[in-house]
């Protein structure tokens, strides 16, 4: 499958800069979520909209495509491969954040495969936080993406992280919208007002947040 030619049709009406924009708000969020990691590592960075904003002293990207020169941050490590085979530093970062990227694997064998991955990668006490779309509130349009392959809720990521050697710390059900062609608004302040309004989250939070510590 094309991936950029398949991003490029879903986000035609997307801004990049509104992408980026509305990251600038998330990324601090979750990043506190995680207790605040120096080391912080994004195993499916896509274009960085998140490891660009995210206040880690040290933040290294992985993705499948190499992109354009300036797409990532400076001081950003940037490491193009395929994550199941990227040359990673053992247990030595204390935040990994994957973003809507389980879903798209092939099988639940490849989940376990790629949390066993970060796992080794991962400090002792270093935290992971997942978050993708919950197919418990998404079920209608879950199926409306081409590259979605398995259906996964809250639940079944907090055992998949169990299994792979993580125990999870807190899970939030619904946390963000389901896409940008959401609900979701781009300015970044109503972003920051939206994480700052949980009761707002049980209303349109479609994705969920899992924390757990290695």
């Amino acid at each position: 499958m094309d991936l950029r030619r398949l991003y490029e049709y879903r986000f035609r009406d997307v801004e990049q800069d509104r992408r980026a924009a509305v990251w600038q708000a998330i990324a601090p969020h979750v990043w506190e979520q995680m207790g605040r990691p120096a080391r912080l590592l994004d195993p499916a960075a896509g274009r960085g909209e998140f490891v660009n904003a995210a206040p880690a002293a040290e933040r290294w990207a992985v993705d499948l495509v190499e992109h354009a020169a300036g797409t990532f941050a400076d001081g950003v490590r940037v490491v193009v491969a395929d994550v199941f085979e990227a040359d990673l530093p053992q247990a030595h970062f204390d935040g990994v954040f994957v973003s809507n990227f389980l879903e798209h694997l092939a099988s639940p064998e490849e989940v376990a495969r790629l949390l066993e991955r970060l796992a080794a990668a991962t400090a002792p006490g270093g935290r992971i936080a997942i978050m993708g779309p919950n197919y418990r509130y998404t079920e209608k349009v879950y199926w409306d993406y081409a590259d979605h392959v398995l259906a996964l809720t809250h639940r079944a990521i907090e055992e998949h992280l169990y299994t792979a050697g993580f125990e999870p710390e807190r899970t939030i059900p619904r946390y963000l919208p389901y896409s940008f062609n959401g609900r979701l608004p781009a300015s970044p302040a109503l972003v920051r007002r939206y994480l700052r309004t949980p009761p707002a989250w049980r209303v349109l939070g479609k994705q969920f947040l899992v924390i757990a510590r290695r």
